[in-house]
């Protein structure tokens, strides 16, 4: 991360003043990482004016700041948090749902601040700030090619860890809320896709970063795509097959990591390195045990299936993939192409764990299991539908990679069981009516020989 730098007039005196209101409106947010865990205090790492605040206009200041928690574990820094914020002296009805409070102290005292992101006026302004490539302050702007003016934003509400807007139909910048030295995924792999020639993934036109921090990424917006999730449940919904679409994101899936692997590095696992995969599993297994008791009666199997992937495993190649892949990852134009998006990675991953090398399974245990899911959806539950999903997959696959991922039953077994007891604890915490999603597929896995 940067240092401590900013263009505004008192950066000592500002984050103090801005205190109580992120005390109050940061752990509300749904891409905030530390919910239920006290926030302690907030350090600024920069401050910067996209839209000077000095006088009764409109400003919009860019920050990012560290929140300490003392739950966090032991060693590591405390999540950095981008965020940008509006400031007025007075505040439109219009926007009356984007206020984060009024400041009673400090260099801003008096005036509103607000979710920047919606307000269109600075929504378009970190557009056209896009279009000029350059630095403000600690922040520089990239793009690749020359981009259109004046598109109309609009913030999309379907996003977890992070915002996202819309201009103009035309494209959609990511806004990474949470971030981390080094390049994020979402940006380098896409980056690197394109370098390839790879159609499947929206090529990067223009971002923006701080040091070495991913902070934003704009890429064109595919209007008329569908995600694979809602087609995969209109289809259940109409009492369809599935399968040809299955097929064909099989295909497009291994087209993706044939140029992953074109591009990047790739390597063979040494056997200490699956020994320590399947540990890691293991580990992993445990704790969810301990978290969730219905795991308990299935531990030996689950156990015998990470043992079995690490006398398996070595010698596997390894490269970088999706690392988060499932139906809702995917796109499927009104041409009947699929497209791969949000290359990020397991939000709650370290992004050295997202970087990674990893085997190319993992990618189609997690699509495999979001199959699954979709099946669940529809009563009564249709268990042959997602399996012939789950064939269809990798039958394109192989047809696309050359290599089916059957031909490696454990390490994809691995995968799969380690996924979903990841589903198990998930579930149990946050939607227990689902629990029986992933439930049913550990106690297939635990049983399988």
């Amino acid at each position: 991360m940067p240092e401590t730098a900013s263009t505004t007039r008192a950066p000592d005196a500002l984050l103090p003043s801005l205190t109580p209101l992120l005390h109050e409106w940061l752990p509300r947010q749904r891409w905030f990482a530390g919910k239920g865990r006290r926030v302690t205090g907030f350090t600024l790492e920069a401050a910067t004016e996209l839209l000077p605040l000095d006088g009764p206009g409109t400003g919009l200041l860019h920050l990012l700041v560290r929140v300490e928690q003392p739950s966090r574990q032991a060693g590591t820094p405390a999540d950095c948090y981008q965020l940008l914020l509006g400031v007025r002296t007075q505040l439109p009805p219009r926007l009356a749902p984007a206020l984060i409070g009024r400041i009673r102290q400090g260099p801003l005292a008096g005036r509103a601040v607000y979710e920047g992101l919606r307000d269109p006026r600075l929504a378009g302004l970190l557009y056209e700030r896009l279009r000029t490539p350059g630095r403000t302050g600690p922040l520089r702007f990239h793009a690749t090619t020359a981009l259109p003016p004046a598109l109309a934003p609009r913030v999309l509400d379907a996003e977890q860890s992070n915002s996202s807007l819309v201009y103009g139909d035309s494209f959609i910048l990511k806004i990474f809320r949470r971030v981390s030295p080094g390049a994020n995924p979402d940006l380098e792999l896409p980056l690197a896709l394109a370098g390839a020639g790879c159609a499947r993934v929206p090529a990067p036109v223009a971002w923006f970063e701080s040091g070495a921090a991913t902070l934003g990424v704009l890429q064109p917006y595919l209007r008329d795509s569908r995600d694979g999730w809602r087609l995969a449940l209109d289809a259940l919904a109409d009492g369809r097959e599935f399968t040809a679409e299955a097929r064909d994101l099989g295909r497009a899936t291994a087209e993706v990591h044939l140029a992953l692997a074109e591009a990047l590095p790739t390597r063979r696992l040494a056997l200490a390195e699956t020994e320590q995969l399947a540990a890691a599993m293991d580990r992993r297994l445990h704790a969810a045990a301990q978290a969730v008791p219905a795991l308990l009666p299935h531990v030996p199997g689950l156990r015998a299936v990470f043992a079995a992937a690490s006398g398996a495993a070595g010698g596997s190649a390894v490269q970088r993939i999706h690392g988060d892949l499932h139906l809702g990852q995917t796109l499927r134009g009104s041409d009947g192409g699929w497209a791969v998006i949000d290359f990020e990675g397991e939000p709650a991953k370290t992004l050295d764990e997202r970087r990674s090398p990893q085997p190319t399974v993992r990618d189609v245990a997690g699509m495999l299991r979001s199959f699954d899911y979709a099946a669940r959806t529809h009563r009564p539950w249709n268990a042959d539908w997602a399996t012939r999903c789950r064939a269809a997959f990798c039958t394109g696959y192989a047809e696309a990679a050359g290599a089916d991922p059957r031909a490696d039953p454990a390490l994809l077994r691995a995968y799969e069981t380690d996924k979903a007891v990841y589903e198990v604890v998930y579930e149990a915490r946050h939607r227990p009516d689902w629990l029986s999603v992933p439930m049913s597929a550990i106690e297939r896995l635990a049983a399988a020989r």
